[in-house]
Formats: structure tokens, C-alpha cells, sequence
């Protein structure tokens, strides 16, 4: 290369990304069925988060998750540690539903349910009432700072942090009674936890719902990624009928489109612009789009000003559209074997757990040896064993409890028999077990302690070991 044209190229270099930049986008409003469903899943998920803290039951919080005395209140169930298992099972029972829904619809989850998708929606719908819809809001980002600007995105920004804010109080209100968590906030005597988790709580809404927004559910959410190992192609998912709507084009009401050689879509672009993770459904499926149906209903409205039949964008299945399916042959085919068994698993599950929580005794015991006293001989010649009973009463009225023992001959309780645990409480029971000298060969022996909740006779039984000295 002569050494003109080198010096040329290195005096001017070129700057080549290798990321595309990102770029905002602006989701169109949108009114229609899927449109109201969103609508109907937001106002009925956000009822039961910031309305559930606040409804009593009896002299209590009905939900409460009380870390420090280590019990969590449910309506009328009082759980303990101990009962972890129904944390497993309500886990595992919402992992098998997830798998059922996609397999059967897609994400509906994401597009209906998820908090992203619901405080997106209610973040957008602030932006909109102080900003305008999406060209306005495109004109108003593009302009430079007027006082205007300034106190309508002001005003949104104030209005953002204080639903997020009320969100991340609300979340620490399952954890501290939220009447007593308001009057510590009133007070300025919050704790400093209660301080941490509420900020980071809101602070996470603000960031997610009013910045992030698309970038969480296409880059941070998993379920993103690994969703096409649960879809197969008798998915329901929001679908474009590729063979009716091209060759797509412009064209004015009037005319007719077989006249132009023309498919159905008009190529107007709504169903991009009122995407909220930005796509083109006509490409395909996607793994950005959350199934939310908004393409859907903006293409119907159109189609009904063009005077031609819904259903271009719609929820339906790669199959049905490529076979041209009726609505009862698409039904036929969602109910494949995988979903069949998705669905006996979990009932079967639910059912399980149901009965288990029916089933639970109101009260539990753990048997733990004195470790200061393993065995030792008192008067009257009796070998003497120390035990402690953790009795926890999950009940919310004090209860009555007897204690007996068996297993060797001669053995008996040495201390008191009776005793009361207050209202979802756990005591301590220093129980002594006396045993005649001759009682047993030395060595360890099996026992049983048998504990009676007096009035109901319903009784739990512990096993231990008698320790007899050589």
C-alpha cells in the first residue's frame, strides 16, 4: 500500500460497537379485551398486596410473617418453623403451575401478573397523565429544557417515588405489623431494617417500573431464556396469520385488496408501537414478547376500520394457524398428554397439602435431653432421667396439656403432669422421669411421652431414650 493512502486511513480512524444502542421505547396506549384484562389482573393483584396487610383477623394482622417470634399468621393458620415443609410445597406447586400456564398459554403470567408487567402498566399510566401519550412524549423527550419539561417530568418523578415508596411500606408491612410500622414511621422511630427494606423495596419499583422496564423481562428475567423448553407448537401465543396478512401495504378503505395483490395487513406499524418490550410480531415468536396482547387488540380496531375480519393478530397456536384450525380443533390439541400430566401433578399436590393442613395437629413437641443431667439416682433409690419438652401451641387461645410416659415398666413422671401454653406460644417443660433401681438393665431404653390437649384429647407422641447408669 503506498504510504500516502496509510497515512490517510490513520489519521482517520473508524469507531465500530459491537453492542447496538439502546434505544427508548415508547409504548402506544392501547384499549381492547386482552387491554381490560391487564386492567382487570392490575387493580385485582394491587388490592390484595396493599389491602391484605391491613385486614385484621380477630385482634391481629390476618397476614403476618413475625420473624422475630418466629411465627407466621395466615388467616387462621399459625405456622412455625417447623412447618417449613408448606414453604417447599407452595413453591413447588407454583413452579408446576408456571410450567402448566406456559404450556398451555404462553406467558401469561408475564404479560398479566408478573409485578414487572403490573407496576410497568401503572407507571406508564402516571407517565401518561402527566406527559401524553406517546407522540407527545417523543416530541417533549426531543425538546430541550423548558419550565414546562421540567414540572411535568418533576411531577411524574414525585409521583413515581411515592407509589414506590407506598409499595416498599406495604412490603414491609407483611413482616412488622403495618399499623404499628405506621405509627414508628409517623414518629420517625422506624428501625434501621425497616428503613433498609423499605427503600430498597421502592427503590427497586422506581428503577424497575419507571427506567428498566423492557430491559428486566428481556435481559434479566430468566424465564425469558428458558421458556422454549416448555412451548411447543400447540402453544397458545399471541400469533401473526402470516398467509392472510401478506404481502402487507398501505392502502386507502376503499380499495380492494385483492385488486392491489395485496394481504391483509396495511403495515400501519401500531402493533409495534404499542408493544411494550418493542417487537414486530409479524417476524414471528419471539422470546421478548410477554404475550400480553396488546398487538392484538390495536390490529382488531384496525381491521375494524378497514372493514375487514379480527383476527390477524391473535392469541392462537403455530399449528392452528398453519392448518387453518377451528377454535374447538385448536382446544383439542391443548389438552396434550404433557399438559394432562402437568395438571394431575398438581392437583395431586394441592390436594395433598390440603389435607396435610386439615390434618395438622394444633400443637407440636420436641423432646431434647438435659445435657447437664443425663441420669442420676435420687432418694428412695430411683434412677432419675431429665428431659425438657418444647410444647408450641399453634392455636390463638391458651391451651391445657397433660404428660405421660411409657415404655418401661415402673417408669413415671416425677413432675408436674399439667401444665398451659398461652396463645401461640412456645414454653420449655422440665419433665423428670424416675425409673426403680432394678428397673432396667444398664444401658439405653426406649421410651414414649405422650402429651394430651385437654378438652379436645387430641395427643402427640415423642420419642426418647432412658439412660440407666452401669
Amino acid at each position: 500500500m503506498p504510504s500516502a493512502e496509510a497515512g490517510a486511513i490513520a489519521a482517520d480512524p473508524e469507531m465500530v460497537s459491537l453492542y447496538e444502542a439502546h434505544k427508548k421505547i415508547y409504548p402506544r396506549s392501547v384499549s381492547g379485551l386482552f387491554s381490560n384484562w391487564r386492567w382487570a389482573m392490575v387493580w385485582l393483584t394491587q388490592l390484595v398486596f396493599y389491602g391484605l396487610p391491613w385486614l385484621d383477623w380477630g385482634q391481629r394482622q390476618a397476614v403476618l410473617f413475625d420473624l422475630g417470634a418466629r411465627r407466621f399468621y395466615i388467616f387462621n393458620l399459625v405456622l412455625y418453623p417447623q412447618d417449613f415443609i408448606y414453604l417447599t410445597g407452595l413453591l413447588v406447586i407454583s413452579a408446576l403451575s408456571l410450567f402448566l400456564f406456559t404450556a398451555v398459554a404462553g406467558r401469561l403470567w408475564c404479560g398479566y401478573a408478573c409485578p414487572q408487567t403490573v407496576y410497568t402498566e401503572i407507571f406508564l399510566w402516571i407517565e401518561k397523565k402527566f406527559e401524553g401519550d406517546r407522540s407527545a412524549r417523543m416530541r417533549r423527550d426531543a425538546a430541550s429544557m423548558s419550565v414546562d419539561k421540567f414540572l411535568r417530568k418533576g411531577g411524574k418523578h414525585l409521583a413515581w417515588l411515592a407509589v414506590a415508596f407506598w409499595t416498599g411500606f406495604t412490603f414491609v408491612g407483611y413482616f412488622t405489623p403495618i399499623t404499628e410500622l405506621g405509627r414508628e414511621l409517623l414518629a420517625l422511630q422506624m428501625t434501621s431494617w425497616e428503613v433498609f427494606w423499605t427503600f430498597f423495596y421502592g427503590f427497586a419499583t422506581y428503577g424497575n417500573a419507571g427506567f428498566m422496564r423492557e430491559q428486566v423481562c428481556k435481559h434479566m428475567c430468566p424465564y425469558a431464556r428458558f421458556q422454549s423448553a416448555m412451548f411447543d407448537h400447540d402453544t397458545l401465543i399471541v400469533t401473526y396469520d402470516e398467509a392472510r396478512g401478506e404481502p402487507r401495504g398501505a392502502r386507502s378503505r376503499k380499495a380492494d385488496p385483492a385488486t392491489l395483490k395485496l394481504g391483509a395487513c396495511v403495515d400501519c406499524t401500531l402493533c409495534v408501537q404499542v408493544c411494550p418490550t418493542g417487537i414486530d410480531i409479524r417476524n414471528g415468536l419471539q422470546y421478548e414478547c410477554i404475550g400480553c396482547g396488546a398487538c392484538a387488540d390495536v390490529c382488531d380496531t384496525v381491521m375494524d376500520k378497514m372493514g375487514y375480519a379480527r383476527g390477524l393478530v391473535k392469541y392462537s397456536t403455530q399449528n392452528a394457524v398453519k392448518q387453518h384450525w377451528s377454535r374447538p380443533e385448536i382446544l383439542r390439541h391443548v389438552l396434550r398428554p404433557r399438559v394432562l400430566l402437568y395438571t394431575g401433578i398438581l392437583l395431586a399436590i394441592v390436594i395433598a397439602m390440603a389435607v396435610s393442613l386439615v390434618l395438622r395437629s394444633p400443637f407440636k413437641v420436641d423432646v431434647v435431653r438435659d445435657r447437664g443431667t443425663l441420669a442420676r439416682i435420687v432418694s428412695g433409690g430411683k434412677i432419675e432421667n431429665v428431659f425438657r419438652l418444647q410444647v408450641m401451641n399453634a392455636t390463638e387461645a391458651k391451651q391445657d396439656y397433660r404428660i405421660s410416659v411409657t415404655g418401661l415398666d415402673g417408669v413415671v413422671l416425677a413432675s408436674d403432669e399439667q401444665f398451659s401454653v398461652a396463645a401461640t406460644e412456645s414454653r420449655w417443660i422440665a419433665v423428670r422421669v424416675q425409673l426403680p433401681y432394678e428397673g432396667a438393665q444398664p444401658g439405653s431404653h426406649p421410651i414414649r411421652f405422650d402429651i394430651t390437649e385437654l378438652g379436645s384429647n387430641k395427643h402427640v407422641g415423642e420419642k426418647s431414650v432412658f439412660l440407666v447408669p452401669r
